[in-house]
This record gives structure tokens, sequence and C-alpha cells, in this order.
């Protein structure tokens, strides 16, 4: 896939691609039942909750399963259920969403999860079904399962809740097939179990990661330490890249760049079982179609915001995808409105943060340095050159992509939070009329080179250079399109 901007388009690219994932784990019955409270028993200070409503959903390794296959992907899914009726609902529910479950074996019972909720509130959960290792006869048949299932696979996804299918010899099984994967995805509660078969993207949540540091991430900036400590998640992982999952403060991607953050639409804790699912199978299905990390963890953060804002166990469609990224069309904010939101954001005591620039062809430098911009402080706003300012500045043949355009894209990064437009050479007359507590730009600049910088600093702001990702310029990529064009 040659272009990389999150617009409404790109989820219907990457399903139209169908990428054959195949997804080895804990599959689990996932039951809501929702009712009232209004009195409490009286053989103990609990409450009665009078049940109305039940809904079964696929959980774990059956749910990321079901996103992916929403998402567009072949999918097909090797486990363990029971032969009871919690396995049938199950098969029933995977059956319905197209995800292929020849590859479930038979196991001793199927687990389920109960949810028991009172006017939205959750009560009380009770599992039945776990268990430790399958016996030998099992496992054997999962590592025999799994070798027809990945065969042929762009991507592999191995979810390890500790139930029992993701034991000592399906680890034998990766770890001497383990180069016959293009794509080889982690997402497990102790993720160091899997490190020997150096997986190539590993998922941890906030408590997985302390658990393959050894130590807790400081509850004041989990977000700058998962960064700091980004090799050493990376090394105790044996994985290329980590994104760490933080609930409300989004996620952290840790490779071989900068770092990057997405942010998140907070949402209730009750709302938040699944989204890590959700969110592993939009990122799998974006990493396998050879999208940057930083564009394929944007896409998931924005899977994850929409499964959040559900009941139960939600999943996420291409269509789901496709609607809330159009919604940043026509995105661009007028200046007047842009400063009644700046002025609302300062009273409520926030930091507000600025930028501008052309942004012709978003690159990874670009949103590197619009990822340590938000890091500044608690809102960004970004200007865009329109179109005639960008031909004064870089000449005829620019843009590329007219200022609407431009605005869109930039919109869909979860770093950003206004986009304005504006047809000067300089943003000056903006920083007037915002006051920005901090003015950034990307380290191929210099603040002797800013002439608006006076600007900042008389209206009470700080400028501030962030890190330059060398070989990465707008002029770059398009340089390397038309040569390619050429050919």
């Amino acid at each position: 896939m040659t272009t990389h901007a999150i617009t409404a388009d790109l989820p219907r690219r990457l399903a139209a691609r169908k990428p054959r994932i195949a997804v080895i784990g804990d599959a689990i019955l996932d039951v809501w039942l929702e009712g009232d409270a209004g009195r409490l028993c009286r053989e103990a200070p609990a409450p009665v909750v009078s049940v109305h409503t039940r809904h079964a959903a696929a959980g774990g390794a059956a749910n990321t399963a079901v996103n992916l296959a929403a998402l567009g992907a072949e999918t097909t899914l090797v486990g363990a259920v029971g032969p009871d009726q919690a396995g049938a609902e199950l098969r029933d529910l995977l059956d319905a969403a197209g995800v292929d479950t020849h590859h479930l074996v038979v196991g001793p019972q199927t687990v389920v999860k109960h949810r028991v909720l009172a006017a939205d509130h959750l009560m009380v959960r009770y599992d039945e079904g776990e268990v430790g290792e399958h016996d030998a006869t099992t496992c054997q048949a999962i590592a025999e399962s799994a070798a027809h299932a990945v065969a042929d696979a762009d991507a592999v996804v191995l979810c390890d809740y500790g139930l029992g299918v993701c034991g000592s010899v399906l680890a034998r099984f990766l770890d001497k097939h383990r180069d016959a994967f293009p794509l080889l995805v982690v997402d497990a509660h102790e993720p160091a179990r899997w490190a020997a078969i150096r997986p190539d993207l590993v998922t941890p949540n906030a408590a997985e990661a302390e658990g393959l540091l050894g130590e807790p991430l400081p509850a004041e900036d989990r977000v700058r330490a998962v960064i700091e400590l980004g090799e050493r998640l990376r090394a105790a992982a044996g994985a290329k890249a980590v994104v760490v999952t933080l609930d409300r403060e989004g996620s952290v991607l840790v490779d071989d760049g900068p770092g990057h953050r997405t942010w998140a639409e907070p949402a209730p804790e009750s709302q938040a079982a699944g989204a890590g699912d959700t969110f592993c199978a939009a990122l799998t299905v974006a990493a396998a179609a050879g999208l940057p990390l930083s564009t394929a963890a944007e896409l998931a953060q924005t899977a994850a915001d929409i499964v959040v804002h559900r009941p139960g166990t939600s999943v996420c469609t291409t269509e789901d995808l496709a609607a809330r990224l159009g919604a940043h069309q026509g995105a661009a904010v007028a200046a007047a409105e842009l400063a009644d939101l700046v002025r609302a954001h300062r009273a409520q005591g926030r930091r507000v943060v600025f930028t501008n620039g052309c942004f012709d062809v978003l690159h990874r430098g670009h949103i590197a340095y619009l990822n340590q911009a938000r890091r500044l402080g608690d809102v960004l706003v970004v200007a865009v050159n329109g179109d005639a300012s960008v031909r004064r500045l870089k000449g005829d043949g620019r843009p590329v992509n007219p200022a609407a355009d431009r605005a869109e894209v930039l919109a869909a990064l979860s770093c950003v939070d206004h986009v304005t437009v504006f047809d000067e050479d300089s943003p000056a007359g903006l920083i007037r009329s915002l006051r920005p507590d901090c003015y950034v730009k990307g380290g191929d600049y210099t603040e002797s080179m800013l002439d608006e910088a006076a600007v900042v600093r008389e209206c009470g702001g700080d400028v501030r250079i962030v890190d330059y990702v060398p070989d990465q310029s707008t002029s770059a990529v398009i340089d390397r399109i038309v040569s390619q064009a050429g050919r």
C-alpha cells in the first residue's frame, strides 16, 4: 500500500486486500446479564439484580478474530472450546461473524465470563471453565490445527490469557516455524513467555508492561516512562516493536523510532471490555498491509475509541472506521471560532500548543514531530498554510494536496485537537489571536530562523524546537514518487 493518509477510504482499502490472518489462543464466551437492583438480599448486604436481558459475545481470542473478520480479514481461529452449550453458542457466534472455525479443537470446558450489570454499573463478574495447560492430547491437536491454519497466512496473532491453549507444545511449534510467519503479533498476559519466538509486535497493557520491566510504571507520567524504557521493553519481549495500551491515556509505540503516542477518547472502565482485542485486530490488519506502525497505531486507537463507547463486548467494522474517519471531512476551523475554542481550553487550565506548516505529503517526520508537540501540553492546534501560501513558499507544482485534504488528514491524527487554514506566509497573526502557551517547530529549524518567535514571546509563550527525524522531508518523498513513476 503506497499511501498512508488516515482518511475514510483507508479502512476500505485495507479490507479490499483481504489479508489472511490466523488467530491462535484462548477463546472465551462473554455473557452480559443486565437488570435492575432495587433491594438487598436477606442473606447478606448484597444487591439483588433482577435480570431482564442476556447478551452473549465472542471474547478473548475469539473477539480478536471477530474484529479481524469485521475489518475484512480472512480469519481463522485456532483454540479449544468444550463440548457444551457455551461452546456451541460460541461457535455459532464465530460462524455468523465469518470466522473459520474448522481449526477449533474440543477441550474439556468452554471458558465463560459472566458480567452482571444494574443501571449500567458492573456489580459482579464470575467465570467458569478456567483451566491450566490442557492435557497432552488436546495440546497436540491444537498444534496440529495451528500448522494447517498458519499455512500461507499474512499474519499470525497469538492471544495468550493463561487459559490453557497457549502451552509448551504450541510454543515449540511456533519456535520451529517462526521464520515462515511474515508478521507475528503477540497479545499475552505474560509477554516474556514468548520472547524466544521473536515477535514482530507485542501489545501489552500497562500491567503487562510492568511485568516485562519487573517494576511499576510511575503513575505521574506513564507515557514518558514507556518511551524512555522502550529498549528494555523490546528486549524483555524479544520483539521488534511494542505497543503499550494505557486505557484513557491512549497507547505508546516503541520501536526503532522516537516513540509514538496515540490519544484516547476516555470512556468509563465498565465499557472497556474487549477494547484491547479490537485494538490488536486493527493494528494487525494495518501492519499486515505494510503501513507504518505509527499509522497502524492511530488506526487501532480509532477502532478502540469506537468500541469503548458502546456497551458490552463490541466489534468495530470497516464501515465503523470509515464513518469515524469521514467525520474529519471539513475539519478546518475558522480563525474566529478557533480563538473561542482556545479561550475555553485556557479557562479550564489547559496548556495550548501551536504549530504550523504546509504538511503537503504527510510523512513519518511530520507525525513524529506532531506527536512530540502534543506531549508539551494539553491541546495541540495545527495551522496549515493555504494553497496560495504554499505556492509562494514552495514554488509551482505545490501543493500536491489541497488545503482541505491536508487539514482532514491532520485532524485524523489522535495527537491533533484543532486544525485551521491560514493564507498568510507567516502565522504571526494567528499567534497574536490565539496567544498559545507554546509554539513548536521541527528540528530542521532554529529559533533564529523564525520571525514569529518574537511574537510568541511578546504574547507570553515559549518556543520549542523538537527532534528532527533524518532523511524525512516532503520534497524527498515527492522525489521518490516521481523517480519510481519514471521507471
